[in-house]
């Protein structure tokens, strides 16, 4: 449950409250406090949640609540076939996207919940190089 409300917490943050609170029709501090995980007093509805998807398109929240529960959120459109040097290619830069946005988090000897979400969306960028790579491996 933790990992689920600072998912959706670091969503609003990341996604700039202000204008994502517009988009909901909410005050951006009311959002900002429904989103914290640690302000017990206000919690995010299910149909703040499904505005937050809708308008960031990120789905972190979706994924922790889903990884809670044992799942992996696995989308349903594939991405198209491309070279296969170029995938390769690809795949390259975002790993070592994700070494150097580790390594930037571990430079002060701990990993902050800001750098913890920059590296998981390396992380989640170079899983979907993977999957480009692996459909056009498939159409080769």
């Amino acid at each position: 449950m933790e990992d689920f409300l600072r998912a959706c917490h670091t969503t609003v943050k990341e996604s700039g409250a202000e204008e994502l609170a517009g988009k909901m029709c909410l005050a951006h501090v009311s959002l900002l406090q429904r989103s914290n995980p640690d302000n017990a007093a206000h919690h995010l509805t299910i149909e703040h949640l499904f505005g937050v998807l809708l308008h960031t398109q990120d789905m972190r929240p979706l994924m922790a609540l889903a990884a809670g529960f044992g799942f992996d959120l696995v989308a349903k459109e594939q991405p198209a076939a491309i070279d296969v040097h170029q995938a390769l290619g690809n795949v390259t830069l975002e790993i070592s996207e994700v070494t150097v946005e580790t390594h930037r988090a571990m430079a002060d000897g701990r990993v902050d919940q800001v750098e913890r979400a920059r590296i998981m969306r390396e992380i989640a960028e170079a899983e979907k190089a993977l999957h480009v790579l692996k459909v056009s491996i498939k159409a080769a």
